[in-house]
């Protein structure tokens, strides 16, 4: 599977009101001291291979950072973005974190046979999902290389960002639109029985202007593609700069109806650029056909 390069998504990111980049762009490898974002599979088995990837604020894979692993090892991500690793072989809560960020994800090392069986197959996906961000599938039978994994969406090739044999994180293929899609999944020519998931766009409506301390800026979310209530979350990447109103992380749910939309705000604290992520909080469970 080839590595997309020309678009930075993970999430609806918003910074002085702007939120990704053309897409038509070519991305170029963003800096290592942008990394903020460490994507983990949830679940990894032990003595197993393992993928992770890091994203930087905008949402980018980012070359060349070094992640740390609370029992000592650490390791450097490739120009994918990514890098592979071996789970450790003692089940248990294993957390990694990227050097010199503050904050850790945990991860489960499942033994051998807690694992399951080696044939392939998705136990748990999500309902509903976005069109412009990573989602996660759960099961066995999954290729610890994520480029050894083959992903679609609506027969187009998905990217997969992280993945272990029981877990895969997955970004939609570009510019797909919403509606409920067929998802395939195999490893090395092994595949699952396909099941079926709803995606959304989210579009952001805000005023650009700059921001003072105490000005007060909403922040509205459109929710396109489903009339069904959908449940989103911000988060404030810069709370010196700006206060998220309703606490950090702030979760609601959109309105539903033919107007879907949700409405967050921030009120500056000092003068500068904010930055809030806006994410869909996918629905999880058993795959349906």
């Amino acid at each position: 599977m080839q590595l997309r390069k020309t678009l930075p998504r993970a999430g609806l990111f918003v910074v002085l009101c702007f939120f990704g980049e053309p897409r038509s762009v070519p991305q170029q490898a963003p800096p290592a001291i942008g990394a903020r974002i460490l994507i983990m599979p949830r679940q990894i088995v032990s003595g197993e291979r393992a993928t992770l990837a890091v994203l930087d604020v905008n949402g980018r894979l980012t070359p060349g950072v070094t992640v740390r692993f609370s029992n000592g090892e650490r390791l450097k991500t490739d120009a994918t973005g990514r890098a592979r690793f071996v789970a450790s072989l003692n089940p248990g809560i294993l957390f990694a974190s990227i050097e010199g960020r503050p904050g850790r994800v945990p991860m489960v090392v499942l033994s051998r046979a807690e694992a399951g069986t080696p044939a392939i197959e998705v136990t748990s996906a999500p309902r509903i999902a976005s069109t412009t961000d990573r989602f996660e599938i759960s099961g066995h039978g999954f290729c610890g290389d994520a480029d050894a994994n083959e992903v679609t969406i609506g027969n187009e090739p998905a990217l997969v960002l992280a993945s272990s044999p029981a877990t895969l994180v997955v970004l939609p293929p570009t510019e797909i639109a919403p509606g409920q899609l067929p998802v395939r999944v195999s490893c090395a020519k092994n595949e699952a029985i396909s099941f079926s998931m709803m995606l959304v766009g989210l579009e952001l409506e805000a005023d650009s202007a700059a921001l003072g301390p105490g000005d007060v800026r909403q922040l509205t979310v459109r929710v396109k593609g489903t009339t069904t209530k959908v449940a989103l979350e911000a988060r404030n990447l810069a709370p010196e700069i700006a206060e998220l109103r309703g606490g950090n992380p702030m979760r609601q749910a959109s309105s539903g109806g033919a107007d879907n939309t949700a409405r967050f705000e921030v009120v500056g604290r000092q003068k500068g650029s904010f930055l809030v992520s806006i994410r869909l909080l996918p629905s999880i469970g058993k795959p349906r056909s």
